[in-house]
């Protein structure tokens, strides 16, 4: 583990929220599809569960795009920014099945603003550790969605398994019309 555990599902949260925008297709379009978005995160707090929450969250989601193309003074310029809109306030929580990891809004807060702190905690450990690189688009030609590289080393090119057996079964299959083998 790179970062601490919440650094890291922030992260992982805050790239497929952005990837339901990108491409052809906009898979947030409605409540469902926020709910569908939101459940294998485990996020706490009141919800409206309405239009108004939805294009909340959906105005979040071009903003946080943003960060993948920041250099580390907009980057951080940016964070304090959302922190400030929030009026967050970091503290220690435990529940459910998660030790002490960092929430800095209430849980009464409206649910855009907490994404929006969440990522933002989330980019200023990248920021403090001077590992904003991490934040990627996918390598493969055909796609634009975004990823964050927690590899050790530094090399996920992809954003997931179905891009990179995509883009080697293409090279293999050049390789051998070329007739260089393998």
């Amino acid at each position: 583990m790179l970062f601490a555990h919440d650094t890291e599902v922030s992260l992982a949260f805050t790239a497929a929220l952005i990837n339901t925008g990108r491409g052809d297709t906009d898979t947030l379009t409605n409540e469902a599809s926020l709910e569908e978005l939101m459940a294998p995160w485990e996020w706490t707090g009141n919800r409206t569960r309405d239009r108004k929450e939805l294009e909340e969250v959906r105005r979040l989601r071009s903003r946080l795009e943003a960060v993948w193309a920041m250099n580390k003074d907009e980057a951080a310029s940016f964070v304090n920014t959302l922190l400030q809109e929030a009026s967050a306030l970091p503290q220690l929580v435990k529940h459910g099945t998660l030790d002490y990891h960092f929430h800095a809004t209430s849980l009464d807060a409206p649910l855009a603003n907490r994404m929006a702190v969440e990522a933002a905690m989330a980019f200023a450990d990248l920021i403090r550790t001077d590992q904003l690189g991490r934040l990627r688009t996918c390598a493969a030609d055909y796609c634009d969605n975004v990823h964050v590289d927690l590899s050790k080393n530094r090399s996920r090119r992809f954003c997931g398994t179905a891009c990179a057996n995509r883009v080697n079964v293409a090279a293999y299959r050049a390789r051998r019309s070329a007739g260089t083998g393998r």
